[in-house]
C-alpha cells in the first residue's frame, strides 16, 4: 500500500482566466467542473501551474485587446497556454500575435478544450479523492449563480458579431435548466440570474417542446420556465430580455412575488432612425406604453437597460431624442457604451461615422442626464423597508443589494447592523439615505 501511495502522481495544476460577460463565465464554470471531475487542481497563479486556460471575449476591439493581453501575460509567466471563448472563433487574430499557444477553440467547445488539456497535461484521476459537488464548480460567490438557458442568437443587430461567434439560438430543454437550478438552490444558492443572448426568445428553436420535470411537463417557453423557477424559493432575476409582447406575461409573476420585479432589457437607443440602422426589434412608442402598463401592474418593478451612443448616422436630433425618451421612460439602472467598430460587424459599412470626440461628449452628457434620473428614483426608496442580500462584510458596514439590483452591474446598499452579518444572508433594511447610485440603511429585521 505504501508503494502505491508513493508512486501516485501529483494532480496537475491548471490556472484559469475568464474574461467577458456572465455567459462566458458559465462556459468557464462548465470547463472548470470537468477539469475538477478529472482530478485537475485549480490554482490562481500562472507560475507553477502545468497549464493556463484563457477564456477570451471577442465582442469589441477593446475586449479583444484585453484578451490578447491576458494571453501574452500567461505565456510570459507560464509558457503553456490553451485559448478558448469568443475570440477563439477567429484564431488567426491570436496566432498572428502568439503562434506558440498550444491550442485555440471557439466558444462552447468544451470537449475540444478538454482534449487540448489532455494532450498537454494528462490527468491523474483519483475517483476516491476528486469529488465534485452535484451543482458543479461555480466561479461566483456561493449565494448567487448564473443560470444559462440557451446559447447563440437569432437576431442580427448590425453592431454585434455574437451570432457569428456563437451561432443561432440553441435552447436547453426546460427540465435540464430546472434540474440545474434545483441543485444550485440545494447547495445554498439564494439568487439565480437567468442569462442567455436573448432570454425572451427561449424555446423558439425547440418549438416550445415540453420536457418532464418531477412528473410535470414543462414547456420550453419564457413564461413557463420563469413560473417553475419561481417555485424554487430563491430570488430569480431575468437578464438580456428583448421587449417582445409575450414579456408582458411575466409581469404577473413579479407582481405576485414568484420572481424578482426586475427586467434587464437592452434597449440600445430610442431614435427610430438609429434603431433601424442597428436592426433592433420593437417600436419606441409601443415600448413606452408597455413600460407604463408594467409599472401599473407591478409598482415595484425595476428596469435596467444599456444604450449605445455615437452609432454611425446618429445625429444630434437622434441623441436628443434618446435623452427625451429617458425622461419619459425613467429607467432605474442604466449602462452606456461608446460605439466602437468591431471587425466583422455589419455596422462598419454604414455611413455617417461619429467622431470619437463627439461620441465621448455625448457619453458624458448621457451619463449626467441619467444620473439625475437615477438619483430621483432612488430617493423614492428612502424611508422604505427593503429585503437586502449581503454580498460583502466590512469592519462597520456591510454591502448588499435590493431585489432591484443585480451583482456587479447595478448599485449597492450600504448596511449598518447591531449584530455581525453573514455573506449570503437576506436582511430587512430600512433605507435612510440615497445618493446617485447607492442606498444606505440599517438592519431592522432578519
Amino acid at each position: 500500500m505504501t508503494d502505491i501511495v508513493t508512486e501516485k502522481r501529483a494532480a496537475p495544476k491548471v490556472s484559469f482566466v475568464s474574461l467577458g460577460c456572465p455567459k462566458a463565465l458559465v462556459d468557464s464554470e462548465r470547463i472548470v467542473t470537468r477539469l475538477r471531475a478529472e482530478g485537475y487542481e485549480l490554482t490562481r497563479k500562472h507560475e507553477g501551474a502545468d497549464l493556463v486556460i484563457v477564456n477570451t471575449c471577442g465582442f469589441l476591439d477593446s475586449a479583444q485587446a484585453e484578451s490578447l493581453g491576458a494571453i501574452g501575460e500567461a505565456l510570459a509567466q507560464n509558457g503553456k497556454v490553451v485559448v478558448t471563448g469568443c475570440m477563439g472563433a477567429e484564431p488567426e487574430k491570436i496566432l498572428a500575435q502568439y503562434p506558440q499557444v498550444l491550442a485555440i477553440t471557439g466558444p462552447q467547445q468544451y470537449e475540444s478544450v478538454l482534449d487540448a488539456v489532455h494532450r498537454a497535461v494528462p490527468p491523474a484521476h483519483d475517483p476516491f479523492l476528486d469529488l465534485v459537488p452535484p451543482e458543479g464548480i461555480k466561479l461566483t460567490p456561493r449565494h448567487y449563480a448564473y443560470l444559462k438557458i440557451s446559447e447563440g442568437c437569432n437576431n442580427r443587430c448590425t453592431f454585434c458579431i455574437i451570432p457569428k461567434l456563437r451561432g443561432d439560438l440553441v435552447s436547453r430543454p426546460a427540465a435540464d435548466v430546472l434540474r440545474e437550478a434545483e441543485k444550485l438552490v440545494a447547495a445554498g444558492v439564494k439568487e439565480l440570474l437567468v442569462i442567455s443572448q436573448d432570454t425572451s426568445a427561449y424555446g423558439v428553436d425547440l418549438r416550445y417542446a415540453p420536457s418532464a420535470f418531477k412528473d410535470v411537463e414543462v414547456r420550453a417557453k419564457f413564461y413557463d420556465l420563469a413560473r417553475e423557477l419561481g417555485k424554487l424559493q430563491a430570488w430569480v432575476r431575468l437578464h438580456y430580455v428583448y421587449p417582445y409582447p409575450h414579456v408582458d406575461e411575466v409581469i404577473a409573476l413579479m407582481a405576485e412575488g414568484a420572481i424578482l420585479p426586475y427586467l434587464d432589457i437592452p434597449f440600445q437607443h430610442a431614435s427610430p432612425n438609429v434603431l433601424k440602422r442597428m436592426k433592433r426589434p420593437g417600436s419606441v412608442e409601443k415600448t413606452l406604453g408597455r413600460i407604463e402598463a408594467w409599472r401599473a401592474e407591478c409598482p415595484d418593478l425595476t428596469l435596467r437597460s444599456t444604450f449605445i451612443v455615437g452609432f454611425p448616422g446618429e445625429t444630434e436630433q437622434d441623441f436628443q431624442m434618446l435623452l427625451d425618451w429617458l425622461d419619459v421612460a425613467q429607467i432605474d439602472r442604466v449602462g452606456c457604451f461608446r460605439y466602437e467598430p468591431v471587425a466583422g460587424a455589419d455596422s462598419n459599412a454604414l455611413d455617417g461615422a461619429v467622431s470619437r470626440e463627439l461620441t465621448d461628449e455625448r457619453w458624458h452628457r448621457f451619463m449626467a442626464h441619467q444620473q439625475a434620473i437615477s438619483a430621483k428614483r432612488l430617493k423614492r426608496k428612502v424611508g422604505t423597508r427593503q429585503q437586502v442580500i449581503i454580498d460583502a462584510i466590512g469592519p462597520t458596514v456591510a454591502k448588499g443589494r435590493t431585489k432591484g439590483d443585480a451583482p456587479e452591474i447595478d448599485g449597492a446598499v450600504h448596511v449598518a447592523s447591531r449584530r455581525p452579518l453573514r455573506v449570503g444572508e437576506i436582511a430587512t433594511v430600512k433605507i435612510e439615505r440615497a445618493d446617485a447610485y447607492d442606498l444606505h440603511g440599517t438592519v431592522i429585521g432578519f
